[in-house]
Protein backbone atom coordinates (compact mmCIF):
# COMPACT_ATOMS: atom_id res chain seq x y z
CA UNK A 1 0.00 0.00 0.00
CA UNK A 2 1.11 3.29 -0.61
CA UNK A 3 1.35 6.42 1.64
CA UNK A 4 0.99 9.70 -0.29
CA UNK A 5 1.44 13.37 1.26
CA UNK A 6 3.34 16.29 1.16
CA UNK A 7 5.69 18.69 3.60
CA UNK A 8 3.17 20.33 5.11
CA UNK A 9 3.37 23.71 7.46
CA UNK A 10 4.10 23.37 11.59
CA UNK A 11 3.44 27.24 11.92
CA UNK A 12 2.03 28.13 15.10
CA UNK A 13 3.40 24.53 16.46
CA UNK A 14 4.13 21.03 15.55
CA UNK A 15 0.45 19.46 16.41
CA UNK A 16 -0.80 21.66 13.20
CA UNK A 17 1.02 19.38 10.74
CA UNK A 18 -0.89 16.55 11.18
CA UNK A 19 -4.24 18.72 10.81
CA UNK A 20 -2.75 20.50 7.58
CA UNK A 21 -1.71 16.96 6.18
CA UNK A 22 -5.84 15.66 6.50
CA UNK A 23 -7.13 18.99 4.53
CA UNK A 24 -5.09 17.45 1.64
CA UNK A 25 -6.04 14.00 1.70
CA UNK A 26 -2.42 13.00 2.70
CA UNK A 27 -1.88 9.74 4.38
CA UNK A 28 1.86 10.70 5.22
CA UNK A 29 3.63 13.91 5.59
CA UNK A 30 6.83 15.47 6.31
CA UNK A 31 7.23 18.45 8.72
CA UNK A 32 10.23 20.77 9.87
CA UNK A 33 10.18 19.95 13.85
CA UNK A 34 12.11 23.63 14.25
CA UNK A 35 12.45 26.76 12.10
CA UNK A 36 14.61 24.98 9.83
CA UNK A 37 16.45 28.73 8.64
CA UNK A 38 17.58 29.10 12.16
CA UNK A 39 20.61 27.40 14.40
CA UNK A 40 18.22 27.24 17.65
CA UNK A 41 14.81 25.87 17.88
CA UNK A 42 12.25 26.94 20.99
CA UNK A 43 12.52 23.48 22.74
CA UNK A 44 9.40 21.19 22.52
CA UNK A 45 7.07 21.24 25.73
CA UNK A 46 5.28 18.51 26.92
CA UNK A 47 2.22 20.37 26.09
CA UNK A 48 3.16 20.62 22.02
CA UNK A 49 4.08 16.83 22.23
CA UNK A 50 1.26 15.40 23.71
CA UNK A 51 -1.16 17.80 21.17
CA UNK A 52 0.88 16.41 18.50
CA UNK A 53 0.31 12.61 19.11
CA UNK A 54 -2.86 13.39 19.95
CA UNK A 55 -2.91 15.39 16.40
CA UNK A 56 -1.38 12.18 15.10
CA UNK A 57 -3.64 9.46 16.02
CA UNK A 58 -6.88 11.92 15.20
CA UNK A 59 -5.42 11.85 11.37
CA UNK A 60 -4.84 8.62 11.63
CA UNK A 61 -1.08 8.67 10.14
CA UNK A 62 1.13 6.05 11.29
CA UNK A 63 4.71 7.40 12.98
CA UNK A 64 6.69 5.08 10.28
CA UNK A 65 4.78 7.64 7.82
CA UNK A 66 6.25 10.82 8.67
CA UNK A 67 9.32 12.41 7.37
CA UNK A 68 10.39 15.33 9.45
CA UNK A 69 13.37 17.01 7.27
CA UNK A 70 16.75 19.24 9.52
CA UNK A 71 17.65 22.01 9.18
CA UNK A 72 19.35 23.68 5.62
CA UNK A 73 21.98 25.05 7.87
CA UNK A 74 23.58 21.90 9.00
CA UNK A 75 26.82 20.70 7.07
CA UNK A 76 27.75 17.04 8.75
CA UNK A 77 30.59 17.24 6.06
CA UNK A 78 32.07 21.12 6.73
CA UNK A 79 35.37 21.66 6.11
CA UNK A 80 36.03 23.90 8.97
CA UNK A 81 35.96 21.81 12.38
CA UNK A 82 34.24 24.15 15.01
CA UNK A 83 31.33 24.81 11.87
CA UNK A 84 31.21 20.90 11.64
CA UNK A 85 30.72 20.01 15.65
CA UNK A 86 28.16 22.98 15.57
CA UNK A 87 25.80 21.22 12.63
CA UNK A 88 26.48 18.35 14.61
CA UNK A 89 25.48 19.33 18.17
CA UNK A 90 22.39 20.76 15.90
CA UNK A 91 21.75 17.76 14.47
CA UNK A 92 21.69 16.09 17.16
CA UNK A 93 18.90 18.04 18.63
CA UNK A 94 17.28 17.19 15.31
CA UNK A 95 17.11 13.89 16.18
CA UNK A 96 16.03 14.41 20.32
CA UNK A 97 12.88 16.34 18.98
CA UNK A 98 12.07 13.30 16.86
CA UNK A 99 12.28 10.73 20.03
CA UNK A 100 10.05 13.27 21.99
CA UNK A 101 7.32 13.22 19.08
CA UNK A 102 7.53 9.84 18.97
CA UNK A 103 9.14 9.70 15.15
CA UNK A 104 11.78 6.92 14.01
CA UNK A 105 12.94 8.91 10.70
CA UNK A 106 15.18 12.11 10.62
CA UNK A 107 15.47 12.97 6.91
CA UNK A 108 18.56 15.30 5.94
CA UNK A 109 20.93 16.51 2.71
CA UNK A 110 24.34 14.33 3.18
CA UNK A 111 26.88 17.85 3.43
CA UNK A 112 28.81 20.07 1.11
CA UNK A 113 32.69 20.05 0.98
CA UNK A 114 32.54 23.66 -0.31
CA UNK A 115 35.40 23.06 -2.54
CA UNK A 116 37.57 22.73 0.20
CA UNK A 117 37.40 19.30 0.73
CA UNK A 118 38.04 16.28 -1.58
CA UNK A 119 34.30 14.39 -1.86
CA UNK A 120 36.21 11.42 -0.46
CA UNK A 121 37.05 13.35 2.30
CA UNK A 122 34.34 14.82 2.55
CA UNK A 123 32.12 11.71 2.57
CA UNK A 124 34.36 10.17 5.36
CA UNK A 125 33.40 12.95 7.41
CA UNK A 126 29.62 12.96 6.80
CA UNK A 127 29.84 9.59 7.88
CA UNK A 128 31.99 10.29 11.12
CA UNK A 129 29.26 12.49 12.58
CA UNK A 130 26.87 10.34 11.63
CA UNK A 131 28.02 7.62 13.67
CA UNK A 132 28.92 10.08 16.04
CA UNK A 133 25.04 10.66 16.76
CA UNK A 134 23.84 7.67 16.19
CA UNK A 135 25.89 6.49 19.43
CA UNK A 136 24.49 9.09 21.34
CA UNK A 137 20.85 9.09 20.25
CA UNK A 138 17.94 6.08 19.60
CA UNK A 139 15.26 5.07 18.03
CA UNK A 140 15.70 7.13 15.09
CA UNK A 141 16.87 6.28 12.03
CA UNK A 142 19.08 8.83 10.09
CA UNK A 143 17.52 9.06 6.40
CA UNK A 144 19.88 10.57 3.91
CA UNK A 145 18.72 11.88 0.60
CA UNK A 146 20.09 12.13 -2.84
CA UNK A 147 20.93 15.49 -3.85
CA UNK A 148 20.93 16.95 -7.65
CA UNK A 149 24.85 17.73 -6.82
CA UNK A 150 24.47 21.63 -7.04
CA UNK A 151 27.10 23.39 -6.24
CA UNK A 152 29.71 21.27 -3.77
CA UNK A 153 26.72 19.17 -2.88
CA UNK A 154 27.53 15.51 -2.44
CA UNK A 155 25.23 13.21 -2.56
CA UNK A 156 24.80 12.94 -6.15
CA UNK A 157 25.71 9.95 -6.82
CA UNK A 158 24.37 6.28 -5.13
CA UNK A 159 27.71 5.57 -4.61
CA UNK A 160 27.84 8.54 -2.01
CA UNK A 161 24.37 7.01 -0.26
CA UNK A 162 26.23 3.31 -0.30
CA UNK A 163 29.65 4.73 1.33
CA UNK A 164 27.31 6.28 4.02
CA UNK A 165 25.58 3.12 4.54
CA UNK A 166 28.53 0.89 4.48
CA UNK A 167 30.50 2.95 7.12
CA UNK A 168 27.91 3.41 9.57
CA UNK A 169 28.05 1.85 12.95
CA UNK A 170 24.64 0.82 12.92
CA UNK A 171 23.09 -0.02 9.78
CA UNK A 172 19.64 -0.83 11.31
CA UNK A 173 19.31 3.13 11.54
CA UNK A 174 20.63 4.51 8.71
CA UNK A 175 18.33 4.44 5.36
CA UNK A 176 18.36 6.91 2.17
CA UNK A 177 14.83 9.27 0.56
CA UNK A 178 14.96 9.44 -2.67
CA UNK A 179 14.10 12.85 -4.56
CA UNK A 180 12.32 11.81 -8.12
CA UNK A 181 13.56 15.94 -9.02
CA UNK A 182 16.96 14.82 -7.89
CA UNK A 183 17.50 11.84 -9.04
CA UNK A 184 16.64 13.47 -12.44
CA UNK A 185 19.01 16.29 -12.26
CA UNK A 186 21.86 14.52 -11.24
CA UNK A 187 21.63 12.42 -14.21
CA UNK A 188 19.40 9.15 -13.43
CA UNK A 189 16.78 8.80 -16.48
CA UNK A 190 13.34 7.06 -15.61
CA UNK A 191 10.87 8.52 -18.04
CA UNK A 192 10.11 5.29 -19.55
CA UNK A 193 10.06 1.78 -18.58
CA UNK A 194 13.09 0.51 -19.44
CA UNK A 195 15.32 3.67 -18.07
CA UNK A 196 13.08 3.27 -14.38
CA UNK A 197 13.74 -0.50 -14.75
CA UNK A 198 17.64 0.15 -14.68
CA UNK A 199 17.44 3.13 -12.86
CA UNK A 200 16.28 0.92 -10.03
CA UNK A 201 18.12 -2.04 -10.40
CA UNK A 202 21.23 0.34 -10.25
CA UNK A 203 19.90 1.59 -7.00
CA UNK A 204 19.27 -1.94 -5.92
CA UNK A 205 22.63 -3.04 -6.82
CA UNK A 206 24.77 -0.45 -5.34
CA UNK A 207 22.28 1.19 -2.30
CA UNK A 208 19.95 -1.89 -1.68
CA UNK A 209 15.96 -1.46 -1.19
CA UNK A 210 16.50 -2.60 2.18
CA UNK A 211 17.92 1.32 2.95
CA UNK A 212 14.85 3.05 1.31
CA UNK A 213 12.86 4.66 3.60
CA UNK A 214 10.79 7.64 2.28
CA UNK A 215 10.46 9.40 -1.42
CA UNK A 216 10.10 12.67 -2.29
CA UNK A 217 8.19 13.26 -5.49
CA UNK A 218 8.87 16.26 -7.76
CA UNK A 219 8.97 16.55 -10.76
CA UNK A 220 11.84 18.77 -12.54
CA UNK A 221 12.10 21.83 -14.18
CA UNK A 222 16.04 21.40 -15.48
CA UNK A 223 16.29 18.75 -17.77
CA UNK A 224 18.41 15.22 -17.03
CA UNK A 225 21.94 15.92 -15.60
CA UNK A 226 21.45 19.41 -15.43
CA UNK A 227 22.66 19.26 -11.95
CA UNK A 228 20.28 21.62 -10.71
CA UNK A 229 17.97 21.53 -7.46
CA UNK A 230 14.62 22.89 -8.86
CA UNK A 231 11.33 21.22 -8.42
CA UNK A 232 8.03 21.47 -10.45
CA UNK A 233 4.34 20.23 -10.08
CA UNK A 234 3.70 16.67 -10.98
CA UNK A 235 3.33 16.28 -14.93
CA UNK A 236 4.56 19.68 -15.77
CA UNK A 237 8.15 19.25 -15.93
CA UNK A 238 10.50 17.32 -17.73
CA UNK A 239 9.57 14.45 -16.02
CA UNK A 240 5.77 14.23 -17.11
CA UNK A 241 3.16 11.91 -15.45
CA UNK A 242 4.53 8.39 -16.72
CA UNK A 243 7.49 7.74 -13.74
CA UNK A 244 4.86 8.81 -11.17
CA UNK A 245 3.59 5.91 -12.36
CA UNK A 246 5.84 3.60 -12.17
CA UNK A 247 6.57 4.61 -8.63
CA UNK A 248 3.16 3.88 -7.18
CA UNK A 249 3.00 0.63 -8.89
CA UNK A 250 6.03 -0.27 -7.69
CA UNK A 251 5.53 -3.02 -4.43
CA UNK A 252 9.02 -1.53 -3.56
CA UNK A 253 8.14 1.77 -2.30
CA UNK A 254 5.33 0.57 -0.22
CA UNK A 255 4.55 1.27 3.31
CA UNK A 256 6.98 4.36 3.02
CA UNK A 257 6.47 7.94 3.23
CA UNK A 258 5.95 9.50 -0.35
CA UNK A 259 6.27 13.39 0.20
CA UNK A 260 5.46 15.78 -2.22
CA UNK A 261 7.97 18.69 -2.15
CA UNK A 262 6.09 20.52 -5.69
CA UNK A 263 6.02 24.20 -5.95
CA UNK A 264 2.14 24.47 -5.69
CA UNK A 265 0.97 24.01 -2.45
CA UNK A 266 -2.61 24.87 -3.39
CA UNK A 267 -2.58 21.66 -6.02
CA UNK A 268 -1.27 19.32 -3.54
CA UNK A 269 -4.52 17.62 -2.40
CA UNK A 270 -5.21 17.15 -6.66
CA UNK A 271 -1.96 15.87 -7.15
CA UNK A 272 -2.15 13.65 -4.16
CA UNK A 273 -5.41 12.92 -6.22
CA UNK A 274 -3.82 12.02 -9.45
CA UNK A 275 -1.26 9.95 -7.69
CA UNK A 276 -3.63 7.35 -6.28
CA UNK A 277 -5.50 7.37 -9.63
CA UNK A 278 -1.89 6.23 -10.80
CA UNK A 279 -1.90 3.00 -8.66
CA UNK A 280 -5.79 2.42 -9.17
CA UNK A 281 -5.64 2.96 -12.92
CA UNK A 282 -2.69 0.34 -13.48
CA UNK A 283 -4.65 -1.90 -10.84
CA UNK A 284 -7.93 -1.79 -13.05
CA UNK A 285 -5.71 -2.29 -15.94
CA UNK A 286 -4.26 -5.11 -14.93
Amino acid sequence: MKYVGAHVSASGGVFNAPLNATKIGAKAFALFTKNQRQWDGKPLSDEDVHRFKEALENAQIQPRHVLPHDSYLINLGHPDLEQRAKSVEAFMDEVRRCERLGLDKLNFHPGSHLKLLSEEACLEAIAHSMNEVLRQTQNVTLVVENTAGQGSNLGYKMEHLAYLMQRSCDSERVGVCIDTCHLFTSGYDFRDEQTYNETFEKFDTIVGFKYLKGMHLNDSKPDLGKRVDRHDSIGKGKLGVEPFRFIMNDRRMDDIPLILETIDESLWAQEIALLYHLETEKTQKG
